[in-house]
């Protein structure tokens, strides 16, 4: 067996990491997405909501209600903090997985190199062997032709 056909198991191998390594950075970034569009909902619901806050405090609405839009300002502060953090840790998830695939890739492709420079190799091999054993021939022929006109 050629050195290049028992690197292909290998390869295969290190294909599929690479494929996988994929998969997951996609998957990621689909992850990073859904967190960030939350994030702008949110974002957008606290402006909205204290937009209305403001109109209220103006036209005079009560104190209790206030304090009750108050509140929920607050919760929603707070879930776009946790969001926030949720969103930093897909990114850090993200650039991490983008590193993983990166190496798998790059192993791949040391490989693919690796294995392509075996099969120029072997290629250049097969073809001197086939060029030695052509002048082989020729030179046995001549040897032969030579013989039978000196035997005349």
């Amino acid at each position: 067996m050629k050195r290049s056909e028992r690197m292909e198991p290998v390869q295969q191998v290190l294909e599929g990491a690479e494929q996988t390594r994929a998969r997951e950075l996609g998957d990621g970034q689909k992850r990073l997405a859904e967190a960030e569009a939350k994030l702008t909902e949110l974002s957008t619901y606290h402006g909205e909501y204290l937009q209305t806050y403001r109109q209220r405090a103006e036209d005079g609405t009560g104190i209790t209600k206030l304090r009750d839009f108050q509140a929920f300002l607050a919760r929603l502060e707070q879930a776009i903090s946790q969001q926030e953090k949720i969103v930093a840790t897909a990114r850090e998830a993200v650039a991490a997985q983008r590193r993983n695939w990166q190496g798998a890739a790059r192993q791949v492709k040391a490989v693919e190199s690796v294995v392509d420079r075996w099969r120029r190799d072997e290629v250049k091999a097969g073809e001197r062997r086939d060029q030695k054993e052509t002048d082989e021939r020729a030179q046995q022929a001549a040897s032969r032709g030579r013989g039978s006109t000196e035997a005349r």
